[in-house]
């Protein structure tokens, strides 16, 4: 079984239960991963990736592998090259995470809809 964190919104979260991991893990890596994922920057946006709300999905294992999908704000985004890189050393650096997998994905488009009130304040977008 896996644990999975859904971000429909950023600041939504949606845990498996069925994980053979212990409860209180689960949530704690889901909570350091989620701080991990706050610490990496579209280099042109001042606002964190997830915060952006372009974290789609991260899916921890049985074995602490850690799947993320996520997407980018364009197809053209310059930063397309080195964002995923970054998600999945910022994931692997959070302690007792196995091998991390990061796809880029498309659908849903990404909107800024999906953004957080908080990249709404840092981007002046009210």
């Amino acid at each position: 079984m896996n644990d999975t964190i859904q971000t429909a919104e950023p600041a939504a979260l949606k845990f498996d239960t069925q994980s053979a991991l212990p409860p209180e893990e689960t949530e704690r890596l889901g909570i350091d991963i989620v701080a991990a994922l706050k610490t990496v920057f579209d280099p042109e946006i001042p606002a964190d990736i997830y915060e952006l709300g372009l974290i789609y999905k991260v899916d921890i294992k049985d074995d602490r592998s850690v799947d993320v999908q996520m997407t980018l704000t364009t197809p053209n985004c310059p930063a397309a090259g080195e964002l995923p890189t970054m998600v999945e050393n910022a994931v692997a650096s959070v302690a007792g995470v196995g091998p991390v997998s990061v796809a880029v994905v498309w659908e849903p488009t990404w909107t800024p809809d999906r953004m957080s009130d908080e990249a709404r304040l840092v981007l002046n977008m009210w």
